[in-house]
């Protein structure tokens, strides 16, 4: 988990949130990281993270079975291509069972999979090379959100 922490904070503009106890985030949030592209490193106001590592269930996040030492989950948003061609599914229209428990497999997220969010739960040997892949990715595509939504000539206002 740490390796992939630190490759993402050396993505040109990248911001790693990592909230720890006493801070301004929730007790549920405390260990957990969040990815975002933010060159001024300030956390982005009204934009979600590209990336995330969960290191515990969530109430309504249980299916990965994070709650054992040990086990973590990174998150991952990407486009419906890629979406495609790691899960051979449309995100909008996920019907194979899975289990999403398994180490090292890259899979739909088990709650934001029709949203375009794939998962790995403690990657390893096959996919900790595709996890980074992505990162950069997602990264990139962030990046290229953020460009485009303040073009030059392009009101601000109306964004």
């Amino acid at each position: 988990m740490e390796q992939i922490i630190a490759t993402v904070r050396g993505f040109a503009g990248a911001l790693v949130v990592v909230p720890e106890p006493g801070g301004d985030f929730p007790e549920f949030a405390w260990g957990d990281a969040f990815f975002y592209y933010a060159p001024d490193g300030q956390m982005p106001q009204n934009v979600q993270p590209y990336g995330t590592i969960v290191i515990k269930n969530y109430p309504d996040d249980t299916a990965s079975d994070l709650d054992p030492p040990g086990r973590w989950r990174v998150n991952i948003h990407v486009d419906r291509a890629t979406f495609r061609e790691l899960t051979g599914e449309e995100p909008r229209s996920l019907t194979r069972p899975r289990d999403y428990a398994a180490a090292d497999s890259v899979m739909p997220h088990p709650v934001y999979g029709a949203l375009g969010w794939i998962c790995v739960v403690n990657p390893g040997g096959r996919t900790r090379d595709t996890v980074v892949q992505l990162l950069r990715g997602a990264h990139d595509a962030a990046r290229a959100r953020i460009a485009r939504r303040y073009e030059p000539g392009r009101s601000l206002e109306t964004d």
